[in-house]
């Protein structure tokens, strides 16, 4: 294979293939198996990958040097001759006394012809591609294959379009998670951050820099809850009569409402005014409507909503939420601490909802989102404060609709998705099975950071949410280290491969698999063991 000729130099300066085909973003090269193997000692780790899949090559095209991802490789069949598939990135000008690129940005505005030469990428031109310049951002990692080329997000697209951090279990991703955060409170001491942890897994990484709360201190009130959040908790089953249930509550909570001296001065209050009521007015109403009926047997509905809330009250288990001591107005105080306004240096809140009785768990969560949206909406004319919700095991409250009716969590965290970029609420979703998560939520998230996926279902529906550009990178998702991933979306200038920075063991999610070589050797106060956790087993404590 003849290639285009040009002055001796170095191998960073010789071609190592042709343009053959152009159609769009992804086209075809022949490269030279000969002009490969003289890049593959060499001391630039950028250099020695010159050709192979996941590198990338440059094509000049008049002043400007286009970048592009070799996406697959194959033998021509012709000699040394190596066909491959690329995917163009973005364009950068020619330095003319050094020949380095500077001012890269991301499209094309002029493709090469087919004979063009095309040239290994050099870790300075890595460098000028990746250069954080002086937008505001966080640096996370290490670009591959380089071994001081910084991986950085932009942290206002990164956070004002949403982003995704997804990857199978056993990647890194709670630990990648953890850094990712830990990099926007050192940036922003007193930003406003609210993280829901379904496992309890990351109280250990914020300890120092973050408010910590489970059942023991969130102190949630019910009276918070809309009337679709009611519904959920005191109504249950899809039976046919439902619906007498979901009337007779909505007129007896009203009514519970509106009793409340906080209701005092407000013209339309509704059922879903966020109105401090007592537990012991609603179940009131409820037996007086039941004393108005005509026949003793349509009194069952009534009878089920009495019994249902009285359970609920004395449940010492959902005493966080139901207890009598959280009848007061204390809305301020609450959204204060949670939404930490103002943050005084901790600007993350640890929801660990692993405590929560597993029937209201998607309920407080959905009522913890709701209250973030409503909060942005009603407080438009007032100082920003912009709020990012973090959904750990996003895929349990956002899930695939299967024909069923679709939670209140579910719709709040959708319509966050799609319209709370608008009102300042940043979403961030973590999740070891993007299949599972309801259609058009992935879609919405500007920045996707996929790590290891395992699954051939996950990979085919990150590749489908991915932009074009990006097509080449995610072919290298199933074959990723832990700890490493690829970026692509507003995030960053174009698509990376990173190697996440180590975290400081003080910092590092409670996520550790268990030693089972070394914990099955250890034996001795197992009678103890198994009174204390009998106990607490017993007591439903922690």
């Amino acid at each position: 294979m003849s290639l285009p000729v040009e002055a001796p130099g170095s191998v960073s300066r010789d071609p190592i293939g042709v343009v053959i085909e152009i159609s769009g973003s992804a086209s075809q090269i022949r490269l030279d198996a000969t002009a490969l193997a003289r890049l593959v000692d060499n001391d630039d780790a950028s250099l020695a990958m010159g050709g192979q899949v996941g590198s990338l090559i440059k094509v000049k095209v008049g002043s400007n040097w286009l970048m592009a991802n070799v996406r697959t490789l194959k033998a021509d069949g012709e000699g040394n001759g190596i066909i491959g598939f690329i995917d163009f990135l973005g364009e950068g000008d020619e330095e003319r006394l050094t020949g380095k690129i500077y001012n890269f940005r991301r499209g094309v505005t002029r493709y090469p012809v087919p004979g063009s030469g095309v040239y290994p990428v050099t870790s300075q031109d890595m460098r000028q591609m990746y250069a954080a310049e002086d937008r505001p951002h966080i640096e996370i990692g290490t670009v591959y294959p380089t071994r001081d080329i910084r991986g950085a997000l932009f942290i206002d697209a990164l956070l004002g379009k949403h982003f995704a951090l997804l990857g199978s279990t056993g990647t890194g991703k709670s630990t990648s998670a953890a850094l990712i955060l830990h990099r926007i409170c050192e940036m922003a001491p007193q930003g406003h951050i609210v993280m829901i942890d379904p496992h309890g897994e990351y109280s250990a990484a914020f300890k120092t820099n973050g408010a910590l709360f489970d059942v023991s201190n969130l102190a949630m009130p019910y009276w918070l809850m809309n009337f679709e959040e009611h519904c959920e908790v005191f109504i249950s089953g899809n039976r046919e009569e439902r619906q007498l249930d979901v009337d007779i509550l909505a007129k007896c909570l009203l009514a519970a409402k509106a009793k409340s001296r906080a209701a005092e001065g407000i013209a339309k209050l509704t059922v879903d005014s966020p109105i401090p009521y007592l537990l012991s007015d609603l179940t009131s109403n409820i037996q007086a409507e039941m004393g108005r009926l005509d026949k003793a047997g349509d009194s069952a509905p009534y009878m089920r909503l009495k019994t249902k809330i009285d359970e609920i009250k004395s449940d010492p288990r959902y005493s966080f939420m139901f207890s009598g001591m959280l009848v007061a107005d204390t809305m301020a105080g609450f959204l204060g601490r949670v939404f930490r306004l103002p943050g005084d240096g901790k600007p993350i809140s640890i929801i660990d909802v692993s405590g929560v009785p597993s029937d209201i768990t998607s309920v407080v969560v959905a009522v913890l989102a709701r209250l973030v949206f409503d909060y942005a909406i009603w407080s438009r004319n007032e100082p920003q404060r912009p709020i990012l919700l973090v959904c750990e095991e996003a895929h349990r409250y956002v899930p695939a609709e299967n024909g069923g009716a679709v939670s209140s969590v579910g719709k709040i965290l959708g319509r966050i998705a799609k319209e709370g970029r608008k009102y300042g609420v940043s979403l961030g979703l973590i999740t070891q099975r993007p299949s599972d998560l309801a259609e058009g939520v992935l879609s919405q998230c500007g920045t996707i950071i996929a790590m290891r996926l395992n699954n051939e279902r996950d990979q085919a529906y990150v590749r489908s949410a991915m932009p074009e550009g990006a097509r080449g990178f995610l072919d290298t998702i199933p074959a990723l280290r832990n700890r490493e991933c690829i970026v692509c979306g507003e995030g960053v200038t174009i698509p990376i491969r990173v190697a996440f920075d180590a975290l400081e063991e003080v910092k590092r999610p409670a996520s550790t698999d268990p030693l089972f070589s070394k914990l099955w050797t250890e034996s001795g106060g197992e009678d103890e063991m198994l009174g204390r956790v009998i106990k607490r087993w017993r007591s439903q404590g922690r």
